[in-house]
């Protein structure tokens, strides 16, 4: 029993688990629907597009969510007006941001004295390392994407299947669209410090990826991926301590061997698996 107990009996262990845990609640839910709609490379961009944001944030002294924010929103512009402005593609747009953001944010992080302490921490987070106060401010946007997200149910189901049948019923697609950005956006900020902008990506996408092997209706994919994201978490802080790795980075790795594991499983069995479906 002590084998799971101690690596969560002091103050900063427990933080570091519920910060993990909110992480993984706001990464699994919003993640979900980066699966279903095929956006898992968009996700990853995304990710690295908040580093100059936090970076400039750390040279300037100011409250790292706020320039993740305004990273964000640059993204989001900038993707938007190479779409307008050119014929290349979107994944084109979101290719050339990947690039350019994650240099940026490594240029200005360079600046500081201590350069490779700050870039570790942005880019790999500090799951020790995570304060009652930065807890306060995860709860309050675990709060904001988890409701928003149900709010939202309906709309970003039908983004997801059929944006077309969406447009005709009047449930505003484009609309569904910008608000499941900035969810991903609250989300990602939400959960730097305890994973890291390049590591969460690991929570953003493995959870919901290995739940819809095994789930065939959305309510219960998004319920298994925020099982499976508590479970990568927890076994990630547990396996870092006694192991002495990265908790971090083990917690996000964690999923990605889960997914291998049970696509493992499923294709050895011999029933007919079904994909997710649209029911509610």
């Amino acid at each position: 029993m002590e084998w799971f107990l101690d690596p969560f009996a002091l103050g900063f262990q427990q933080r570091a688990l519920i910060g993990g845990i909110l992480a993984g609640l706001m990464t699994s839910i919003v993640g979900t629907w980066l699966v279903l709609r095929g956006m898992s490379f968009f996700g990853d961009a995304f990710v690295h597009g908040i580093v100059p944001g936090v970076a400039a944030a750390v040279v300037f002294d100011i409250n790292p969510l706020i320039g993740a924010a305004v990273a964000a929103m640059v993204m989001v512009l900038a993707i938007e007006v190479v779409n307008r402005q050119t014929a290349l593609s979107e994944d084109t747009a979101i290719g050339l941001l990947f690039v350019g953001m994650l240099a940026l944010g490594v240029v200005i992080i360079s600046r500081l004295d201590s350069y490779s302490g700050s870039l570790t921490t942005i880019l790999f987070g500090d799951a020790l390392g995570v304060s009652p106060s930065d807890l306060v401010t995860q709860s309050i946007l675990a709060v904001v994407v988890i409701g928003a997200a149900t709010l939202l149910y309906r709309p970003l189901l039908a983004l997801s299947f059929n944006p077309e049948k969406a447009e005709l019923w009047g449930l505003k697609p484009r609309t569904a669209h910008a608000a499941l950005l900035v969810l991903i956006a609250a989300a990602v900020i939400g959960s730097y410090q305890s994973v890291g902008t390049l590591l969460v990506f690991g929570l953003l996408v493995g959870p919901p990826a290995t739940a819809a092997l095994i789930s065939r209706t959305v309510p219960r994919m998004m319920a298994t991926s925020a099982v499976i994201s508590l479970f990568s978490v927890w076994l990630g802080l547990t396996l870092s301590y006694h192991f002495n790795t990265a908790g971090s980075a083990t917690m996000a790795i964690v999923p990605i061997v889960l997914f291998f594991i049970v696509l493992t499983i499923t294709r050895l069995k011999p029933t007919r698996r079904e994909s997710v479906s649209a029911h509610a």
